[in-house]
């Protein structure tokens, strides 16, 4: 039962270490249109209304994975079939290195305003009065917190719970995208999609940072450092799971992050996490390929977990 599990989690894996995301009709895209619609017709300034729009989604998608991998545990070829598909369709490993590399060469180049253009596929905060500094300081949190969200995440509770788990977690993930931030419009309303997410991502952030710890030296990073700023920062920062994966990515790199960021009409002063020199753009190649040995070492954890629950 479960070998076809971890081959699927294994093929989905390789497909988007070769592939990145799927281009055209991405599911992950469906679900937010529905999400989306579902919110324009229910919304109410409410955490009742809220919590019922999240959980029913969640339910809903988790639902989805459940019946398809019931209806194929006749035919190994068809649930190992599915489950990569699904894991190809929910892991974002690939695109966010991607995507920090394109930020990178914007601004090795000099090119300020095509890095200004380039962040809001990495992060939210406003690029507008952000410069080089700022940018590079930017992309690195991004890579060092979603290489949790994007790929450590997804492959854990593919690991945990099979197709259903990975479809459940990207249902948490994108939900928390769409309504989880503060806002007026938000604050009640995506109050249990922001919970949610906190939930589902507390073991795979901690997981995140020791995979970051244990990969920093392989990738010309410090394992000491990463340990040390991991243990002694990661608490500071006010996610509960996102200073964790930045602080032990900020000490593997030898850098500082934190401090300002700029959301809308919204600021937050943050704490710094490390205490080396601000990123600049060489940093962000770091990053990327210590985030892609990270996510690569979950995927082999993954799929050895579920190999090694089909013997016990």
């Amino acid at each position: 039962m479960d070998t076809s599990i971890a081959t699927g989690l294994a093929l989905g894996a390789a497909a988007d270490l070769l592939f990145a995301d799927p281009r055209r009709a991405h599911p992950v895209a469906g679900f937010g249109t529905v999400a989306a619609a579902l919110e324009r017709a229910v919304w109410r300034d409410s955490r009742a209304v809220g919590t019922g729009h999240a959980l029913g989604l969640v339910a809903a998608a988790s639902g989805l994975g459940s019946l398809v991998d019931r209806s194929t545990r006749s035919s190994p070829i068809a649930r190992t079939l599915t489950t990569a598909a699904a894991t190809w369709a929910v892991l974002g490993g690939t695109s966010l290195g991607r995507a920090a590399t394109r930020m990178r060469t914007a601004l090795e180049a000099g090119d300020v305003d095509a890095g200004r253009a380039a962040l809001p596929a990495l992060a939210g905060r406003d690029p507008r009065a952000l410069g080089v500094d700022g940018l590079a300081r930017a992309t690195v949190e991004s890579v060092a917190e979603n290489t949790s969200d994007a790929a450590v995440a997804p492959l854990f509770w593919g690991a945990v719970a099979g197709l259903p788990g990975l479809l459940g977690y990207r249902a948490v993930n994108t939900l928390d995208a769409m309504v989880g931030h503060r806002s007026p419009r938000y604050e009640r309303f995506g109050w249990a999609s922001a919970r949610l997410d906190d939930v589902a991502n507390w073991l795979p952030a901690r997981l995140t940072a020791a995979l970051t710890v244990v990969c920093a030296g392989a990738t010309g990073g410090s394992a000491t450092g990463a340990l040390r700023t991991w243990l002694r920062d990661g608490a500071a920062h006010p996610s509960p799971n996102s200073g964790r994966c930045e602080a032990a990515a900020a000490g593997a790199l030898g850098v500082r992050l934190g401090g300002r960021n700029v959301y809308g009409s919204r600021v937050e002063d943050r704490p710094f996490l490390g205490s080396g020199r601000p990123p600049t753009a060489a940093d962000i190649g770091a990053a990327v390929r210590l985030s892609r040995a990270v996510w690569i070492s979950a995927a082999v954890l993954a799929v050895v977990t579920r190999l090694m629950r089909g013997r016990s």
